[in-house]
């Protein structure tokens, strides 16, 4: 961030506030990791700071530090509103686009407070007042501890704020494989390991806590899993009876479309699931190497995200976007 905006933001928050932290829908370790880590924070600065989320988070980030404190947009509306027309300032983190936020939009895109977005998504929108913008980051999470730094508050990076930051780091990065994971990444993991962060537990807390359930509907995505070695390509689905089926609850997806990047000579990785609630497919897409999964979910599927890992939806059925996806990976060169 430049100086000068710096110093803006210093000025802002010189005095106690009523501070609003938003991340995107479906928010990931990154983007809860990111809100809290902040939430913490302004705290400690004698602020007055909520975050409040578009929907619910899934429960394998409900042991994250203040997570019972996060207001759910969807849950309760009015108070939600409320607080957002009286906020004095609006941080949006772990997104560059108000739209990310589904319905929560209406509201945001009437507020006069000045917003300051922290992200380090592809082609922000120009939507904040200040905005801390970089691709060159793997998540936010990191971006959040260079933002205390530019403060001049690193004193304040305590074990509750660096366990978040963590968090969104480790999740972000895939457990540290992802190629945006830097030195300084390790650097800053290491500051907080320093900190008191349980980097030994945070992994099982994360990845460990799976129902029967879940690992059955895992079973059923590998089962119909398709594989294209000519295209580097494979990908799967899920539809809404076999969500049932598995009794599925939110997060119980997270990370099946690895499996298929997982597979040797695969680059390109998709999964798609039904949610007639919504009436979409969302998609996660993922890649290796060069192919750039955000421009293709921007160019076919109303998403995007970073070059490697991205998200989008259709509004065919499941078997028409599933069609739609085996026409379009015989044009395109992985």
């Amino acid at each position: 961030m430049k100086k000068e905006v710096i110093e803006s933001i210093v000025a802002l928050l010189a005095t106690p506030k009523k501070i609003a932290i938003i991340p995107h829908r479906s928010p990931d370790g990154d983007a809860m990791g990111s809100t809290l880590a902040l939430y913490h924070f302004l705290l400690k600065c004698n602020h007055q700071p909520i975050v409040i989320a578009p929907n619910e988070f899934p429960d394998f980030l409900a042991w994250m530090p203040g997570s019972e404190k996060v207001l759910i947009y969807e849950n309760d509306r009015v108070t939600a509103t409320k607080i957002l027309q009286e906020a004095d300032m609006i941080f949006t983190l772990d997104f560059n686009a108000l739209h990310r936020t589904g319905e929560m939009e209406k509201v945001l895109s009437t507020l006069t407070a000045p917003f300051i977005m922290i992200d380090h998504h592809q082609k922000p929108d120009n939507y904040a007042t200040y905005t801390y913008s970089d691709t060159q980051f793997g998540s936010t999470c990191e971006m959040i501890y260079n933002f205390i730094l530019m403060l001049d508050k690193k004193n304040l990076i305590d074990k509750t704020i660096a366990t978040c930051i963590y968090t969104g780091i480790l999740t972000d990065s895939g457990s540290f494989r992802f190629p945006k994971t830097t030195g300084n990444t390790h650097r800053i993991v290491a500051d907080l390991i320093d900190l008191g962060v349980e980097n030994t537990q945070i992994p099982s807390l994360l990845f460990d806590n799976n129902s029967q359930h879940s690992l059955r509907l895992l079973g059923r995505a590998l089962e119909n899993l398709e594989v294209f070695p000519e295209h580097k390509t494979a990908f799967t689905s899920l539809s809404q009876q076999e969500l049932d089926e598995f009794h599925y609850v939110k997060g119980d997806t997270e990370g099946i479309v690895n499996y298929g990047l997982s597979i040797k000579g695969i680059d390109f990785a998709a999964i798609f699931i039904e949610h007639r609630d919504e009436n979409i497919i969302k998609i996660s897409l993922r890649s290796q190497g060069d192919f750039d999964v955000n421009q293709f979910a921007r160019d076919h599927f109303n998403g995007g995200g970073h070059i490697n890992a991205a998200g989008g939806k259709s509004n065919l059925s499941l078997e028409a976007t599933i069609a739609k996806f085996k026409d379009l990976i015989t044009q395109i060169k992985i």
